[in-house]
This record gives C-alpha cells, structure tokens and sequence, in this order.
C-alpha cells in the first residue's frame, strides 16, 4: 500500500527573496522531500545549515525562491493563514511571551481555525483543549501562567495548542533545546508516542543526535555539501551516510552503540575479556587512559572482568594483577 504523502516538494530552491537592501541570497536549490502520515522525522545539520530557513518555508512563513511546496497536493501558498492552521501546527524555538496568559488559555488559542468570528469556545473546543493538555501531561498546570512554567513545561504546552489545532502535521525548531536531559527525553518520546498513537506526522529540528538515532522513523541530512538527503533512520545508518555527514577528524561514529565518540589512537593495545555493559564501560575506561582495544586474545596485556568486583590483570611481563572496582582498575592502568 502506497504510504500517504502530507507535504511534497521536488526541485524547489530556499533561502532570502530580494529586498530593497539586499539582492535574492539563495541557500539551497533543486531540493526535494516527502512527509508521510504517521512519521517522526528528524532534520539534522550543523548550525547554520539552514533548518530553520527549510522549516519556515515547509511552514509557508516565508515563500521559496523557486518551485512550489504541495500540502495534499495543493500549492501551499494558496491556503489563508486559518485553513492551513488546520493541517499544520509549528512550534518555534524561541521563547514564547505569552507569559501572562494561563496554560488553558494559551492552548486555546489552538481553537482559533475552528472558533466564529467572536472567538467564544464551544463545549466541544474545551473538551478538545482539556484532552490536548492530557496527552502531553500538563493539564495539572492548566491554570498556572506560561511565565512560571519550566522550559520543559512550557513545551508542552505549546505542544498542547498544536494538538488543540487537530492538525494532521506538527512542525517544530528546536523543541529540545535549553532541556536538561530528562525533559528531552521526555518532549522526544511524547513526539513519538504521537505519531504512533494519534498518527501525526512530525518533523522537528534537532541536535540531539543520539535520541534522534533511537526514536525517528527518518531522518533528513542538510548540508551546504550535498543538500538534503533523507531516509529511514537504519538505512542512513548501516549505509554510513550518518558518518559522512558527521565527519571529523577527531569523531568517529560507533555503528554498534549509534553515538559519535572521540577519536583514539594508541600504540598501547589491550584485549578485554568481558560481557554486556561489563565490556563497554571497560573499554571506556581502558581508552580514556590511553589504551586501544583489540581483539586479539594472545594480546601481552589483557583483562578479565567477571563482574564488577573481580577484574583479573595480565601484564605484558605475565604478572597478575587483582583489582576490587573500577576505582582500583582505574589506578594501576594510570601508574602502568
């Protein structure tokens, strides 16, 4: 079965249109991409590649510079402001200044494309907006105000009024940004958990890197070198695309964890001998003080490390050495 297409777009170009003061500067030509029903993608680039440039123009904020976007294969420059509040809800990085309004009254206003010309709610927009506040677990702070909210907080309840739009396509720049780490967490897998449950589609801009790898059904690649390239996260991954848009001379990306790791070289080797985490954390601790892992297990030096209180040491000189923990392991390695 054909996957339904929400937003399309094929050869368009992005960037400035022409001004008084300043000629057309575009960023990026002949870009083209797809957004299907039910589906959370992640754009990643560098800063200053242009994301937020390519979601305000998704959005229909600003206009392309050549070529036309299509929502329901319909130009979207042609929608008033109200009807395409109805099939797309943005949610921008920047801080919102409604802090005098209550958190209902905010994710009210995500009633303004349904509501009459007076803007009076009726039984059905309140329970819309009480169930919007619901599902992104913030409606215990329902009459607290925007300005006393938390960063996290305060997304979700912008998050609320884009559901309160009961729009099929959600937008967001940067949602994760300012976050500690939980409420990242928690704002990535509430995204999820709306694509999969409520069939939205979400494309949001982000460089939480390592979440994206775990929670993103697609991830779009923007780059000045090789525009936009998109596909499902695991194809970007195992074909490497994800290594070469990353690369640097000091990061490597790991395939097996899907993290980005500082790159270490080192004449001294080491064979580790160890189970799961036991293994990883290991290693970690081997490389940080200047070992490389090999899997060579005639190796002169190696470890044995049956479970965290019982790391077994064979030296180059075929000395054995006990440690107790980590902390012990840690000493001897840095004296050695």
């Amino acid at each position: 079965m054909e996957k339904q297409k929400y937003i399309s777009a094929k050869g368009i170009s992005i960037g400035y249109p022409k001004t008084r003061n300043r000629r057309e500067n575009p960023l990026y030509e002949d870009l083209s991409f797809s957004l299907y029903q039910g589906e959370l993608v992640c754009l990643l680039g560098v800063n200053g590649a242009g994301k937020s440039t390519l979601l305000r123009t998704i959005s229909a904020s600003q206009p392309t510079l050549k070529g036309s976007i299509y929502l329901e294969n319909k130009d979207i420059s042609t929608f008033s402001e109200k009807k395409l509040s109805r099939y797309l809800g943005l949610v921008l990085t920047d801080k919102t200044s409604a802090g005098g309004l209550l958190v209902r009254e905010l994710v009210e206003l995500g009633r303004y494309p349904y509501t009459g010309f007076f803007g009076q709610l009726t039984k059905q927009d309140n329970e819309i907006v009480q169930k919007a506040m619901e599902d992104v677990r913030i409606a215990h702070k329902a009459n607290s105000y925007i300005a006393e909210l938390s960063d996290g907080e305060r997304q979700k309840a912008m998050i609320a009024k884009s559901l309160a739009q009961e729009c099929p396509l959600v937008i967001l720049d940067e949602p994760t940004a300012f976050l500690d780490i939980e409420s990242r967490i928690e704002i990535m897998s509430l995204l999820h958990f709306l694509t999969i449950n409520q069939g939205k589609t979400i494309l949001l801009s982000t460089h939480d890197i390592d979440t994206a790898l775990l929670l993103a059904d697609r991830l779009w690649l923007l780059s000045k070198e090789k525009g936009l390239e998109s596909g499902v996260t695991e194809d970007i991954i195992i074909s490497g695309k994800i290594e070469e848009f990353f690369k640097g001379e000091n990061v490597i990306f790991d395939k097996e964890t899907g993290s980005f790791l500082p790159k270490r070289k080192s004449e001294r080797k080491v064979y580790i001998r160890a189970e799961g985490y036991l293994f990883h954390w290991t290693k970690n601790l081997l490389e940080r003080c200047g070992f490389e892992y090999t899997n060579d297990e005639n190796n002169s030096f190696s470890i044995v490390v049956q479970n965290p209180n019982s790391i077994k040491i064979r030296t180059a000189d075929n000395g054995l050495v006990e440690c107790k923990d980590f902390e012990s392991l840690s000493d001897f390695i840095k004296k050695y």
